[in-house]
């Protein structure tokens, strides 16, 4: 889940707040790449996908551990929702700040920060849970520790790919990468998380601790320079306005005057807010009202994984084959087939085929929305772009989810899929109206091989 006519800013071309005009971005930009830099080494991208495989499986086991250490020792639903939340809460209150940071310091060096505050965190919950002496605050701690972690790693990690593959592998990389999030987060971490906490809790964050530290060893084989650039290749130091706040109103600005990201992040909020709210209703949906058991809720679930390891698997062939254009608008057909079908039919297959779909899409929107930013955004700016557009996206999914509980309770489950339906089926005429080809042209490496046409379909 990822994430979801156009003028373009020449290299070395810098916008000030008194200009603001849409920046430029032309054919000879290369955001994350200087004169002086050596060719990337090529095991750089596999040892940023172990990486990210790694952590994020660690992530998805934390996310079901946590909760679940709160849930025994408080029987307060507020309670066990508030260590939730701190997992997910730094996206709201730290990422722009994370952003800032991102674009001033090595990305591999933040990467290391970023896990040494993971390892800290549970190494500090760890002999309490064995205990048996846990406490909701010291969850609460360790949440927010862990969510901060996972915003400065995953805005890194984003930021970090210009740097580690010359343009025309983006692409490809983007791909893999947005894969391992998908799988190892939303559907392995959790799956393996639920098998090491039947072993025991010690056990489950034991191994979760271990497997940290070894993702922290493998990025010692990357190889190269990981500082922030500008385009013209100079330090990003000497490009950045001093003040933290404004180097923060410069992502803001990046990304709104850019009339291409704005509406990208815009209709990535939108389909987030689905997400959010698909995930937020469909455990009570699913046992309430198409009455599933365990096994076949995991089933269900397990599309959403499926559904993203194939997007990644084929989203460059389908670029090849469809068009940018044509794949990225299959996101919204998805996400639409996933909100619409459960208020059409209780059906697990119908159900479990549009969450497939929804997850097919949501990884085609991911891997071509990076690396159109890639190429559009400098790589002195990359963490404050990713930063910003996370915000919206990110940000929008407890807010999703927070409105579909409201409208379930007062217009019933199957209305309330519908309005999110309907809601994904207005962001079609942004879509039509600024993601054309010409637009995709304009942006270096992106441009869109398919026809310059997209079919509405009928409703899902």
């Amino acid at each position: 889940m990822s994430a979801h006519g156009e003028h373009t800013l020449h290299a070395g071309q810098e916008r000030t707040a008194a200009e603001p005009r849409e920046p430029h971005v032309g054919p000879d930009v290369k955001p994350d790449a200087g004169p002086d830099r050596p060719p990337p080494a090529p095991r750089n991208v596999p040892v940023l996908l172990v990486f990210t495989a790694v952590t994020n499986l660690a992530d998805g086991v934390t996310k079901i551990a946590l909760p679940l250490l709160a849930a025994r020792a408080s029987g307060s639903p507020a309670q066990v929702a508030a260590v939730s939340l701190t997992l997910s809460l730094p996206w709201l209150l730290a990422a722009l700040h994370v952003g800032v940071l991102v674009d001033r310091v090595d990305r591999r060096r933040l990467l290391w920060a970023a896990d040494a505050l993971r390892l800290a965190a549970l190494g500090a919950v760890i002999p309490v849970a064995v205990r048996g002496d846990v406490t909701v605050p010291v969850l609460c701690a360790a949440g927010a520790a862990l969510g901060v972690a996972e915003v400065v790693a995953l805005t890194s990690a984003a930021a970090l790919v210009p740097a580690l593959t010359p343009p025309a592998g983006r692409e490809r990389a983007n791909a893999w990468i947005a894969g391992a999030e998908t799988v190892c987060n939303e559907f392995c971490g959790p799956f393996v998380g639920g098998l090491l906490l039947a072993a025991g809790t010690g056990v489950a964050l034991g191994v979760t601790w271990v497997s940290y530290l070894a993702a922290t060893a493998v990025l010692v084989l990357l190889v190269g320079d990981f500082r922030a650039t500008a385009p013209d290749g100079t330090a990003a130091a000497g490009t950045v306005p001093a003040g933290v706040n404004q180097r923060i109103a410069e992502g803001v600005r990046r990304l709104w005057h850019h009339t291409l990201l704005r509406t990208m992040a815009l209709i990535l909020t939108v389909l987030c807010a689905c997400w959010g709210a698909w995930l937020a209703l469909m455990p009570l949906y699913a046992t309430e009202v198409m009455r599933l058991g365990s096994r076949e809720y995991g089933t269900l679930l397990s599309a959403l994984g499926v559904g993203g390891l194939v997007g990644a698997l084929v989203v460059t062939r389908a670029n090849r084959y469809f068009g940018r254009r044509r794949v990225m608008f299959a996101d919204l057909v998805g996400t639409c087939a996933m909100m619409a079908v459960p208020a059409l039919t209780g059906s697990l297959w119908a159900v479990a085929g549009a969450a497939f779909a929804g997850g097919l899409g949501g990884t085609l929107w991911t891997v071509n929305s990076r690396t159109i930013a890639q190429q559009s955004v400098p790589g002195n700016m990359l963490g404050r772009y990713h930063a910003v557009s996370r915000l919206f996206s990110w940000g929008a999914m407890p807010l999703g989810a927070g409105l579909m509980g409201l409208l379930a309770q007062g217009v019933g489950f199957r209305a309330a899929f519908a309005v999110f339906a309907a809601s994904v089926a207005l962001t079609v005429v942004p879509f039509v109206r600024v993601l054309t080809r010409s637009a995709l042209d304009a942006v270096p490496g992106a441009r869109d091989a398919g026809p310059d046409t997209v079919t509405v379909p009928g409703p899902a």
